[in-house]
Formats: C-alpha cells, sequence, structure tokens
C-alpha cells in the first residue's frame, strides 16, 4: 500500500462552522479505540489461558515422570538391597540376620533423611522475606 491509498481511506474529520472536529467523530474515533482495547485485552487474556492450559500439562507429564522415576529407583533400591544380602549371606551370615542388618541399614538412612527434612522446612516459610517485612528495632535480635 502507498502512501496515496492509506490517505484515500482514512476518514476525513468533519469541520463545525467554528473550525473544530464534529462530535461524531470523536465519539466514533473513541468506540475504535475502546473496541481496539476489548480485542488487545482479549487476545491477551486468551494468550494468558492457553499458556496456562500449557503449563497444566507440562505439570501432569512431569508429575507422571517424576513418579516413575520413583517406582524405578525404588525397584532399583530393592535389588540393591537384595544383592547385599545375598553376598552377606554368601559369605556366612544367617539369612535373616543379614535381612535384619538391611532394615536396619534403611531405618538408619531414613532417620538421616528425616534430619535433613526437619533442617530445611524452616526455609519454605521465607524467613529473610518475613524479616525484611517486620519492622524489629535497631540492636533486636529475633530469638526463633
Amino acid at each position: 500500500m502507498d502512501s496515496k491509498t492509506i490517505e484515500d481511506e482514512m476518514p476525513t474529520p468533519t469541520v463545525a462552522c467554528n473550525g473544530t472536529v464534529s462530535g461524531s467523530s470523536a465519539l466514533e474515533d473513541a468506540k475504535s479505540l475502546w473496541h481496539e482495547l476489548l480485542g488487545l485485552s482479549h487476545d491477551r487474556f486468551l494468550l494468558a489461558a492457553l499458556e496456562t492450559q500449557r503449563a497444566g500439562e507440562s505439570l501432569v507429564a512431569m508429575t507422571v515422570a517424576g513418579v516413575m522415576v520413583a517406582v524405578l529407583l525404588s525397584c532399583a533400591w530393592f535389588g540393591f538391597v537384595a544383592a547385599a544380602v545375598l553376598r552377606l549371606v554368601e559369605n556366612g551370615i544367617v539369612a535373616s540376620s543379614a535381612i535384619l542388618l538391611a532394615v536396619a541399614f534403611n531405618l538408619l538412612l531414613v532417620l538421616i533423611l528425616f534430619s535433613v527434612i526437619r533442617r530445611e522446612r524452616s526455609y519454605l516459610q521465607f524467613p529473610a522475606t518475613l524479616r525484611s517485612l517486620h519492622h524489629t528495632p535497631p540492636g533486636h535480635r529475633d530469638t526463633k
């Protein structure tokens, strides 16, 4: 499109007797701007809805993959423990004692991981952000 075609398509403002643009043209421009604004906001909401849908589908896929990884890791761990128990039995330890030793090792590992979880849980509450939001007098230390 050349500039001549654009000028031909543009509506020409009508001038009233006192030299100002008529109200009907300004009203039409305002309506046109309002419709463009509605169209743009509709497009943005549609884009946000589509991205939310895609994010939900990605979350489901990641959750399914995570569950599958957990199951496979559990199977691998059971295989490792079974191999360790068989190795202990081959070396002359009674089977029941080898199984109890494997259970004790698993429980020890559970206690270690439980202590890690307890130590890290305080960071889930955003402690630095909460401290920055509370006004504390200078020199006063929070004892929590």
